[in-house]
């Protein structure tokens, strides 16, 4: 797979969708209030990233035609193709494109934690934790791929519907809990995964989902999302910390006295996460919100694909 970053000119959620029929299209505009600014900012972001000549396309049993490549050891005869072996010196094999669509689950983190922003002029972690993910769909929709959120409740589809109602569940109401779990039920065997979240919680109940994945063969990518203030911790003085869901409280009077333990306790749960990824069969990444979407979703993108 060869992807890289571009300056292309968008492509609208119309674009997307294409001419699917009246159905999808009264589905869209009974959406119109909240799904095209999320559909559109992913369709965008997406177009910032171009595929390579053949996409997420490998050689394997299928119908269509791939490329010609030169005969190499352990080659068969039957497999040269005559034809264009005429043509040349050299014998050539045809290969053919590998037709059997891979599916990819994401799971976005929707609870408290998430809407931490330590700017006001900044996304919250949920807003581009939800952007990337719908970013994701769309490139993976693109390849040919099946694709599906874990809140859904369905098994990983292809289609313009299908992003509908990912862009529909992303923007749903929001968890109440102060950290999120991951949801692993629908995972298909031998699927891949991605989980988009701070990883802010108890780590017990997330090992135990990352553990269930990687027993059905599932392997994917963790993409945790922060916010520079919660990795820097620039707070002195008299400080009440309140997580966002408000059910955990902290006062102190010396908050800059915290600050080289908060940062290391943030760097062991970061190397954790590194572990468990590694053990699984996982690739994992930080970005942080005032960083490059781009960088972030070109990541995702690569890092689901070295996972076959």
């Amino acid at each position: 797979m060869n992807a890289t970053l571009t300056d292309h000119a968008p492509t609208s959620a119309a674009e997307e969708a294409g001419q699917t029929g009246p159905r999808l299209r009264t589905r869209s505009e009974a959406l119109a209030a909240t799904l095209p600014p999320l559909l559109a900012d992913a369709s965008l972001l997406a177009s910032t990233v171009v595929l390579g000549s053949h996409g997420r396309r490998r050689a394997g049993m299928g119908d269509e035609f791939w490329q010609y490549r030169p005969m190499g050891l352990g080659d068969e005869a039957r497999q040269i193709d005559w034809r264009r072996s005429a043509r040349s010196d050299q014998h050539f094999i045809k290969e053919k494109e590998w037709q059997a669509a891979q599916s990819v689950l994401i799971w976005v983190d929707d609870s408290q934690s998430m809407t931490f922003s330590g700017d006001k002029n900044r996304a919250t972690k949920s807003d581009r934790a939800r952007l990337l993910a719908l970013a994701m769909s769309v490139l993976l929709v693109r390849g040919g791929e099946r694709v599906g959120l874990s809140t859904i409740g369905q098994l990983p589809r292809s289609g313009p519907v299908q992003l509908m109602r990912i862009a529909e569940a992303l923007t749903s109401n929001r968890a109440s809990d102060d950290y999120g779990v991951p949801e692993t039920r629908g995972l298909p065997f031998q699927s891949r995964a991605v989980f988009i979240s701070d990883f802010m919680g108890d780590m017990a109940p997330f090992e135990a989902q990352l553990a269930k994945a990687a027993d059905r063969g599932v392997r994917g990518a963790l993409l945790q999302v922060i916010d520079p203030v919660e990795e820097s911790f620039p707070f002195d003085g008299r400080t009440v910390f309140r997580s966002m869901g408000g059910t955990i409280t902290h006062e102190t009077l010396k908050a800059g006295d915290l600050r080289s333990r908060y940062t290391e306790r943030l760097a062991e749960r970061r190397e954790r996460l590194r572990m468990l990824a590694r053990q699984a069969g996982w690739q994992f990444d930080v970005h942080h919100t005032d960083a490059s979407a781009q960088a972030a979703l070109l990541w995702l993108y690569r890092a689901t694909e070295r996972v076959r």
